[in-house]
């Protein structure tokens, strides 16, 4: 095995490669116990694939038409065996690196949460499966979890995978609540095996019930939203296992097992039909929650219950390093089984410190834009931002103003510390502001477009009680001076604003 066989240019076996003609030998060359050899052209695809060589001692019967048949079929076997074998092997590597392209390098960061991450494919024995997981962050430094496994394994499976984180990914920036993205992305899965998307997929299963179902992909995900000023995290699962719980043991206390989250388990994605459920929970600082495929779980030897108990004991104390915690739950579960493809993401709750938010009720009133300029210039100094102070507070003043202008109830400002600066004003109103260019007439429409040019980023989502609208700031580099913040506008990007 492994070695490399030469055959000089005008040899029996180089013309059989040239030719893919089988060629019969007589004598052994150099070997006096061989009588005859048989040279056969092994051949998949009109392509010559490898040669097969039969011999026979000499006192033998000479190789006949039978014998040369034989030979025949024998090495056209053995070359689409070969030849499936190096699809094989070209579709697994691209299914692993295609996987592996999707996966989020490293450690992803996000506000309030420590995160650790493991992605480990089946041994090599299986195909490359659809499991993936993703960290995003959202506005508000809020972060969504995701973990999912789309079922069935090979290149068509890693490209559905691809296929839906790329969808999640889109659907998160439009920061729909979770029980919406999982609704949505479940009309993306029944569309990846309609040659017309999820419409034609959707119209073809009105019309026939025996449609084949051989192309539509299934999948399993759940999705998390976590919030780390209110330390609440928003969880909808579709078909997927559920999330793992350990929170933080009391003083003096054994460490807690972890508990499973009891979040209504829709159908699969690709499924369609049944509406998605999600729920808020409230999560203690320190707690730890653990999002994972089936893999981790169950195996052919080993039943889901007795996996999910060797989880919830293998992460039962949250303290540790979660590193370490990682390594726990993989050399205590993943050792005994590596049929199946694992994704494990784990999240200690840490929160954004009391000190790092500013959260403000203002009355439906005039006096309040003043009133939210105050607040934004009392408030920066303490963080060490006194370069962004002209800015925020110009931006501050114009989102509260559309509020007044445009909103309903009472006003909320919201502003947020981490890595940005991030402000958010809250009203009742569900209708959506909308950015336009202002005509050279108007005498006002430029709000927003100021708040665009402005800042590193802006949106709104709709709430339960009605819209928040957001934007972020960068933070200044350490020693930077005031024009160096990136927050100034050239002369031209301000009269692009006036005309």
């Amino acid at each position: 095995m492994g070695e490399t066989h030469r055959y000089p240019a005008a040899s029996p076996g180089a013309v059989a490669l040239r030719t893919a003609r089988t060629r019969l030998i007589e004598g052994g060359g150099s070997d006096d116990r061989v009588q005859s050899t048989l040279i056969v052209p092994m051949v998949a695809h009109d392509t010559v694939v490898g040669l097969a060589q039969f011999s026979r001692t000499k006192g033998s019967e000479p190789f006949g038409e039978r014998d040369r048949a034989v030979a025949v079929e024998l090495a056209a076997r053995a070359a689409v065996c070969i030849d499936n074998a190096r699809l094989y092997r070209r579709e697994h590597e691209r299914a692993l690196i295609l996987q592996r392209s999707l996966l989020p390098p490293g450690d992803p960061e996000a506000a309030g949460l420590d995160i650790a991450c493991r992605y480990l494919p089946g041994n090599a024995a299986t195909e490359v499966g659809g499991d993936w997981f993703d960290v995003i962050e959202l506005p508000g430094h809020r972060t969504a979890l995701v973990v999912g496994d789309v079922m069935g394994r090979g290149l068509r499976a890693a490209v559905a995978m691809g296929e839906l984180r790329t969808a999640v990914r889109t659907l998160a920036l439009l920061d729909l609540e979770p029980a919406e993205v999982l609704t949505a992305l479940d009309e993306v899965a029944r569309g990846l095996g309609a040659p017309g998307g999820a419409q034609q997929a959707s119209r073809s299963a009105l019309h026939s019930r025996d449609a084949d179902r051989s192309e539509v992909y299934l999948a399993t995900c759940v999705y998390a939203v976590y919030d780390p000023v209110t330390r609440r995290c928003t969880i909808a699962n579709a078909g997927h296992m559920p999330p793992v719980l350990v929170e933080p043991a009391e003083d003096g206390n054994d460490p807690r097992p972890g508990l499973l989250l009891e979040i209504p388990t829709g159908m699969p994605l690709g499924v369609g039909g049944e509406p998605f459920e999600e729920v808020e929970v409230e999560l203690p600082e320190g707690a730890l929650l653990a999002l994972y495929t089936d893999g981790l779980v169950e195996s052919r030897d080993h039943p889901l219950e007795e996996g999910l108990r060797g989880l919830r004991s293998a992460v039962a104390d949250p303290a540790r390093p979660l590193e370490e915690v990682c390594d726990q739950v993989l050399n205590t579960l993943h050792t005994r089984h590596g049929e199946d493809d694992i994704a494990l993401l784990m999240a200690r709750v840490q929160g954004l410190p009391v000190e790092a938010v500013g959260d403000w009720q203002l009355p439906r009133e005039a006096r309040s834009v003043g009133r939210a300029r105050e607040l934004a210039r009392a408030k920066l100094p303490a963080w060490g931002l006194e370069q962004l102070l002209d800015t925020t507070e110009l931006l501050v003043s114009e989102l509260v103003t559309n509020a007044l202008r445009y909103g309903e109830g009472e006003i909320r400002l919201r502003l947020l510390l981490d890595r940005t600066l991030v402000c958010e004003v809250w009203d009742a109103n569900l209708a959506q502001p909308r950015r336009r260019r202002a005509r050279d007439t108007d005498e006002g429409g430029r709000g927003l477009q100021l708040v665009g040019l402005l800042s590193a980023g802006w949106g709104t989502r709709r709430t339960h009680r009605g819209k928040t609208v957001w934007f972020e700031l960068p933070l200044p580099m350490p020693g930077a001076a005031p024009d160096e913040t990136g927050a100034e506008l050239s002369a031209e990007q301000l009269l692009s604003m006036y005309g």
